[in-house]
């Protein structure tokens, strides 16, 4: 029987990749909000871990796309998904990002996705279309501490409920967990995402629009699939 499987991080895509037919990662705050706005507007993103300026420019220049710059630069195409609203069709734009783009980029053999809040119902259909009958994987991809391990982070367990709930398939008790999780947060997603620590450090840094757009439920029709290096729509 058809099952949807639920486990965090780098870890979660290595356990689960060749189990698995498809991988839908969950990076709320904001990889795969980024992925969403940026594709919705027609535009491809290369994912790429995030580090490396020089082998970043590289593989931009090698892709014929842009290089994302920096969140902090401001007013500049980056992983944030307010500045990607102006994003040209066509255009073809090289993320690095420290979480979402690693684990897109570890899928193995397994059908990559990248789901969020925005195009939950979207990506869960395509999902189902794509594992042909075989297992599904929804990855809350989390956060990092100082020390490079790992720090759950609530509003990529919600975005993988919403995910997971959309799928509506006999589910792993970590994937149960996590519907939950987002069946108890779902009336309150502002308060509870607003002032998650993710949240917070961004509005601190004046990112409190990048909050709004990831917090929008169910408004995007894209399911963002990565062929050959990049994401595009496949809904």
């Amino acid at each position: 029987m058809q099952k949807v499987r639920c486990e965090w991080g780098l870890q979660g895509v290595e356990a689960l990749r060749d189990r698995c037919a498809v991988l839908v990662i969950v990076d709320v705050l904001s990889f795969s909000t980024a992925v969403d706005v940026a594709v919705h507007r027609h535009a491809k993103i290369y994912p790429f871990p995030y580090g490396d300026e020089d082998a970043a420019r590289d593989e931009a220049a090698r892709v014929g796309a842009r290089l994302a710059a920096s969140r902090r630069a401001g007013g500049q195409l980056s992983l944030s998904p307010a500045s990607l609203l102006k994003l040209n069709p066509g255009e073809r734009l090289l993320l690095p990002s420290p979480n979402g783009s690693r684990l897109s980029l570890a899928g193995g053999h397994a059908t990559v996705l990248a789901g969020c809040l925005r195009n939950a119902s979207a990506v869960a259909a395509k999902a189902r279309a794509l594992a042909n009958g075989h297992d599904i994987a929804v990855i809350p991809a989390g956060e990092r501490w100082p020390d490079g391990s790992l720090r759950p982070a609530i509003e990529d367990l919600i975005g993988a409920g919403a995910v997971i709930e959309a799928l509506g398939l006999a589910a792993s008790a970590e994937a149960q967990v996590a519907c939950e999780a987002f069946r108890c947060a779902k009336p309150h997603l502002p308060a509870l995402i607003g002032d998650c620590m993710s949240g917070r450090e961004l509005s601190d840094r004046g990112h409190e629009r990048d909050v709004e757009i990831a917090l929008e439920l169910d408004v995007s029709h894209c399911a963002p699939v990565l062929k050959n290096g990049a994401y595009e729509d496949a809904a």
